[in-house]
C-alpha cells in the first residue's frame, strides 16, 4: 500500500510527526555537539599541541566538517532515521557489515560514558569531596543506569536541563576569561605556541585527533530526519550552521583558555576550565563552576548510554545479538537487560582505561565509521531517488575518507592501545554475532530503521 493509499489512522501509526524545523534543527544539531568532552580535555589537548590549543580544535572542526557533508547528502537522499548502519546497509548490501557499523557506534556510546565518568572523579568532583576515581566511575555509571531504566521520558527531561546548564558554564568560562585578558591577566603570545621540539603541523593532527571527541555528535542528528520539515531543503543549512556555531564557541573557550592559563597548569589539570574560572576580576566560586561542569559531564554520559542501550536492544529485537538483550521490563517499558549489558560494559573500561585512552578510543571507533559512510555516499551516487536531495562535491567525501584515515593512523603514532580497546570491543561484538547464529542459524536481512528500537 502506498502513502497515498493510507488511511489517516493508518498514516498516524506508520510516520512521525514532522514537527521540527530549520531553527529547531541548528539548535539541536548545536546541542548535539557541544557537550561534556571539552570540560575534560582541554588540558590532555594542550598537552598535545601547546598552547595554541584553538589550533587543534579549528582543524579537528575542518576535517569533520568533510564528513558532515557525506552524512548532509545521505540524509536527504534518504531521509530515515537509522545514520551510519542504513547507509552501509545500502551501499555495502552484507549484513554483516552492517552489524559491525552499529556495533562500533554503540560502543563509541559505551566508551564515551567511560570517558565522562573517568572525568567526572577529577578534578572537579575534588571541590567537593575526594574519592577514588575507579569508584566514583563505576557508581556514576550504575546510577545513570538506574535513570535509564526508569524511563527515556525521565531521561530525556533531565538532558534538556542539564544541556542548558552546561551550555551556561561555557559562557561562563568565555566571559570571565575574556575580563581577566581585558584586565591585563594571561599571555596573549601563549595562543601561538606549539609544544617544543614538535614540528607544528603534527602536533596540531596529534591535538586534532583528540579534540575530535568534542565535536562528534552531529551525526546523531540524522536520527530526526524524519521528524523534519522538508529535510531534503533544510537538514544541510542547519547541520552546517549547527556544527559552525559549536566550533566558534570552542574555539572562543579553547582560545581564552590557552591565554589565561600557563600550559603546565592546564596539562595538569583534568578540571581545565576551572583553572579559567577562578581568574580575574569576575571570577565564581570554583564549588559553582564544578557543580556545572559535573552536571554537563552527567549529561553527556547519560546520553551516550541511552543510544548505547536502545541500539544493543534494537540489534536484540531483530536476533542480530542475543536475543536475552531485548528484554524489557514490564513494569518501566525499558530495555534492562540491555542498560545492564551498557552499564557493565563501561564499568570495565572505566577500570582498566584512563581519561585520554578512553576518549582517542571513542573518537578511533567514530573515525571507522566516518570511513565507511564517506565511500558509502560515492557508492550511492549510482543508486538514483525519485527526490531531488542535496548533493556533496565529489571531493568533500573524498577528503573526509583521507581526513578520517589521517587521523586513525596519527593515533597509532600516539598510543596504540588505543586499537586493542577498540578491537577488543569489536571482538566483543562478533562473539555475540556468532553465539546468536549457532542459536538461530543464518541471519534474516538486516532493517537499520528499526536498529534504535
Amino acid at each position: 500500500m502506498n502513502a497515498a493509499a493510507q488511511s489517516p489512522a493508518q498514516a498516524e501509526h506508520t510516520a512521525l510527526r514532522k514537527e521540527i524545523s530549520r531553527p529547531m534543527l541548528t539548535v539541536f544539531v548545536i546541542g548535539d555537539v557541544l557537550g561534556a568532552g571539552i570540560y575534560a580535555l582541554v588540558g590532555e589537548v594542550a598537552g598535545k599541541v601547546g598552547g595554541a590549543i584553538w589550533t587543534a580544535f579549528l582543524l579537528a572542526g575542518i576535517l569533520a566538517a568533510f564528513t558532515a557533508t557525506s552524512y548532509a547528502e545521505l540524509v536527504t537522499k534518504y531521509p530515515q532515521a537509522a545514520g551510519a548502519a542504513l547507509y552501509a546497509n545500502k551501499a555495502y548490501k552484507r549484513t554483516f557489515v552492517t552489524f559491525l557499523i552499529a556495533f562500533a557506534v554503540m560502543c563509541s556510546g559505551v566508551t564515551s560514558a567511560a570517558t565522562l565518568a573517568t572525568a567526572f572523579g577529577g578534578d572537579y568532583l575534588s571541590e567537593f569531596v575526594t574519592l577514588p576515581k575507579i569508584l566514583v566511575g563505576i557508581v556514576f555509571l550504575g546510577l545513570l543506569a538506574l535513570i535509564n531504566f526508569r524511563g527515556i521520558k525521565e531521561s530525556i527531561k533531565l538532558n534538556l536541563g542539564l544541556t542548558a546548564i552546561e551550555l551556561t558554564g561555557l559562557l561562563l568560562v568565555a566571559a570571565i576569561g575574556l575580563v581577566f585578558i581585558l584586565d591585563g591577566g594571561g599571555d596573549p603570545g601563549r595562543a601561538l605556541e606549539f609544544t617544543e621540539g614538535e614540528a607544528v603541523p603534527l602536533a596540531m593532527l596529534s591535538g586534532a585527533s583528540l579534540a575530535f571527541f568534542a565535536l562528534i555528535g552531529f551525526e546523531d542528528s540524522v536520527n530526526v530526519a524524519e521528524e523534519t520539515q522538508e529535510p531534503s531543503r533544510i537538514f544541510p543549512p542547519a547541520l552546517f550552521t549547527g556544527l559552525a556555531i559549536a566550533l566558534v564557541v570552542y574555539i572562543v573557550v579553547t582560545l581564552i583558555a590557552g591565554i589565561a592559563v600557563p600550559v603546565d597548569q592546564l596539562k595538569e589539570s583534568d578540571g581545565p576550565l576551572l583553572e579559567v574560572v577562578t581568574l580575574g576580576p569576575i571570577a565564581i566560586n570554583a564549588k559553582v563552576f564544578s557543580a556545572i561542569a559535573l552536571f554537563a559531564l552527567t549529561n553527556g554520559a547519560l546520553i551516550n548510554m541511552i543510544m548505547a542501550s536502545r541500539l544493543i536492544y534494537g540489534m536484540a529485537q531483530q536476533g542480530i545479538v542475543p536475543r536475552v538483550m531485548g528484554r524489557v521490563h514490564p513494569e518501566r517499558r525499558t530495555p534492562y537487560v540491555a542498560i545492564v549489558f551498557v552499564a557493565g560494559l563501561a564499568m570495565a573500561l572505566v577500570v582498566i582505561g584512563n581519561l585520554p585512552n578512553l576518549a582517542d578510543t571513542t573518537v578511533l571507533l567514530l573515525l571507522s565509521v566516518f570511513v565507511t559512510v564517506n565511500v558509502a555516499v560515492l557508492i550511492l551516487r549510482n543508486d538514483p531517488v525519485e527526490h531531488e536531495h542535496w548533493h556533496a562535491p565529489t571531493v568533500l567525501p573524498i577528503l573526509g575518507a583521507v581526513a578520517a584515515l589521517a587521523l586513525i593512523v596519527q593515533k597509532a603514532f600516539d598510543d596504540a592501545v588505543v586499537f586493542a580497546y577498540a578491537g577488543g570491543l569489536l571482538a566483543l561484538g562478533i562473539v555475540l554475532w556468532a553465539i546468536t547464529r549457532m542459536l538461530t542459524g543464518p541471519p534474516e536481512p538486516i532493517d537499520p530503521t528499526k536498529l534504535a528500537g
